[in-house]
């Protein structure tokens, strides 16, 4: 499998960053690491992610979520297509459907196994990068994509692509020229 995207993980223990970016390592060819919320606005915006991996809790014994609430706020802010994985190890339904209301693609307990890591990560990349996709879907951009293919495959033959296309030729013609082809 091909290395893709890129992936940050936001985690103040340093055992659960390495686990992490060794079960990762593998299918994600970018990965970046935060310990802290602090910088997290100006990484968002340095680097376009295909998904954040988030921590819940940062201060020490905390265990209310709400840093990860607050971040992953944060997250959507910048980014509303980015998917954010929120993992913890005090874990509990309110907490987790919380974060799934917010926009939080999925919840991740700690400790976690590799393969359900893995699977959920991929997941969530390939997530963003649909939502990313169907936002820059655009009416022109596909008319003119259409059009040059029926071109390309018909070899530059009007009257072939113009009726590929399901239009007759004049209307091919004004097409042609509105796109510049």
């Amino acid at each position: 499998m091909d290395k893709q995207g890129s992936v940050l993980i936001v985690e103040d223990d340093q055992d659960v960053t390495r686990a992490a970016r060794v079960a990762l390592g593998p299918y994600v060819q970018e990965l970046q690491t935060l310990a802290s919320v602090a910088t997290l606005d100006q990484q968002l915006a340095n680097t376009r992610f295909d998904a954040v991996l988030l921590d819940m809790n940062f201060a020490a014994g905390a265990r209310t979520g709400d840093e990860g609430m607050s971040a992953l706020a944060r997250i959507r802010t910048v980014d509303q297509h980015l998917s954010v994985v929120l993992m913890t190890a005090y874990g509990g339904v309110q907490l987790a459907v919380a974060a799934l209301k917010q926009g939080a693609t999925d919840f991740v307990l700690k400790p976690w196994r590799n393969d359900k890591l893995i699977e959920v990560v991929l997941a969530a990349m390939s997530l963003t990068r649909s939502k990313r996709a169907a936002d820059t879907l655009d009416l022109e951009v596909i008319e003119r994509a259409a059009i040059e293919r029926a071109l390309n495959l018909h070899e530059g033959n009007i009257s072939s692509a113009a009726a590929s296309l399901g239009l007759s030729r004049a209307a091919l013609y004004r097409r042609i020229s509105k796109h510049g082809l």
